[in-house]
């Protein structure tokens, strides 16, 4: 891309992933400056309701943002001037939006929404592709019309009566999530009947629908797509983790989990993987970039979940597999810039 822009890049937000996105923001801001851009970085607070630009400099020199996680502290104070809105973002002469937010209110539509009735362009899906990217009942639903293949579920509602679980699901263990949250968060893998009503309680603390999933154990794989009609599908990365599953800890936390890429195997399953990939980032109408999350078991491929804005730290997946296909980090960061300027 010649031309130099003016990006706004969105971070935190309302939503239990505010310190992975504070992360991914830094590291967006840092790439797109390397490209020569102008970058407007703009912190929202936990509420929502506070839009605080921050030179770009002092982004880079705020404290580990991963050591805030359990708490409800800002990463910087809210009380400070420096503030922007979706509408004084416009008037600044703003080219592109990059919202580096995951989870509820920023992966799920609802920014797109309103950036929309700016008439402000951003990077990624819009407002349908990333409500249903978001909602993982909506998304298995629209699978199934499509004959790809999932993990039998059950769909619960906070007042409905528990089924039959074995009946419908098989035996143990179960994996239990809640609907509409990425990053593993609050989800519980559960080997025993007495700790069930817990993992449900735990994954209802965050929305009203929760999933029971089975258990499938298998080889966990993931794979890139770049693209808005002419799509691209990055090496397949194999994760292997000493955790149950890939979880928050072992996203983010933790030194033992292995990512490889290209993931070990065959020349075949690869292309399988990346075509469904695809098909599943058509299926849901999906913009820019997204990731598509897989257990491979005999064999047998079963689709997972899609991340319409998959995570951009320095350890997050996709990178991973950019720079494996020959993109750096903000390489790949520019080409999503350029997607959302050719919707």
């Amino acid at each position: 891309m010649s031309k130099r822009l003016k990006i706004a890049v969105l971070m935190g937000g309302r939503t239990p992933e505010y310190e992975i996105s504070i992360i991914s923001g830094q590291s967006v801001t840092k790439a797109l400056e390397e490209k020569g851009h102008i970058v407007l970085p703009i912190i929202v607070s936990r509420d929502g309701q506070i839009w605080k630009s921050i030179d770009p400099d002092v982004l880079y020199k705020l404290p580990n943002p991963l050591l805030l996680k359990g708490t409800n502290k800002e990463i910087i104070s809210t009380k400070t001037k420096s503030l922007e809105s979706p509408t004084s973002i416009k008037h600044q002469g703003v080219d592109v939006i990059f919202p580096a937010m995951h989870g509820p209110f920023g992966e799920d539509g609802t920014i797109q929404g309103l950036l929309d009735v700016l008439d402000i362009p951003y990077i990624g899906s819009g407002v349908l592709a990333s409500a249903i990217g978001m909602n993982k009942y909506v998304f298995r639903k629209i699978l199934n019309g499509s004959g790809i293949q999932f993990p039998k579920f059950i769909a619960l509602k906070k007042n409905d009566e528990h089924p039959n679980f074995k009946k419908i699901l098989g035996n143990m263990p179960y994996f239990v999530k809640p609907n509409s949250q990425g990053s593993s968060v609050g989800a519980s893998l559960v080997t025993k009947a007495s700790d069930l009503k817990a993992a449900i309680s735990k994954a209802f603390q965050y929305g009203d629908t929760v999933l029971i999933d089975e258990y499938i154990k298998g080889t966990e794989l993931t794979c890139g797509v770049i693209g808005n009609d002419e799509l691209e599908a990055l090496p397949v990365v194999e994760i292997v983790t000493e955790s149950d599953f890939f979880d928050y800890n072992a996203k983010y936390t933790t030194s033992t989990t292995q990512e490889i890429v290209p993931a070990r195997i065959s020349p075949e399953l690869t292309k399988k993987v990346q075509e469904l990939a695809k098909r599943v980032y058509l299926e849901i109408g999906a913009r820019g970039f997204a990731r598509v999350d897989f257990i491979l078991r005999n064999n047998e491929l079963y689709v997972l979940e899609i991340n319409t804005i998959p995570g951009l730290t320095p350890m997050s997946l996709m990178p991973k597999a950019a720079k494996v296909a020959g993109y750096s980090y903000s390489d790949l960061v520019e080409k999503v810039v350029e997607l959302a300027l050719t919707k």
